[in-house]
């Protein structure tokens, strides 16, 4: 099997999916903590996937969506984008729109205080 399809195999059999370096319990790059912190804090349940583990998964993700850097995040099989992107969209209240729209559970009071902190 090729990075691309093991790629495609986790992002469509995955809700939440987040490619990163490290895992969600141990982030080993900030802007892969950012995101798992979010998605921690507003108690998102997700698939973490560790590219430091794979190095075709490395190039692969990066490959897959177009995208050259590393967290990049996908709901319901969709690329949603990287860390600026997810943190951009967690503080405009938009990313809570897209779990609603897609039917992912999350703590909506948890991502109120997240923006409620950076207002």
């Amino acid at each position: 099997m090729t990075a691309h399809d093991r790629i495609r195999e986790t992002v469509t059999g995955n809700d939440v999916v987040l490619y990163m370096k490290g895992t969600k319990a141990m982030p080993q790059c900030g802007f892969s903590s950012r995101v798992a912190g979010v998605l921690n804090y507003m108690g998102v349940d997700y698939q973490d996937v560790n590219v430091l583990a794979d190095e075709e998964i490395r190039q692969g993700i990066k490959d897959y969506a177009d995208w050259p850097t590393i967290p990049q995040l996908y709901v319901k099989g969709e690329f949603v984008g990287g860390c600026d992107i997810v943190t951009e969209m967690t503080l405009s209240g938009e990313l809570d729109a897209l779990f609603d729209q897609k039917g992912i559970t999350y703590d909506r009071e948890a991502a109120n205080k997240i923006r409620e902190a950076n207002a």
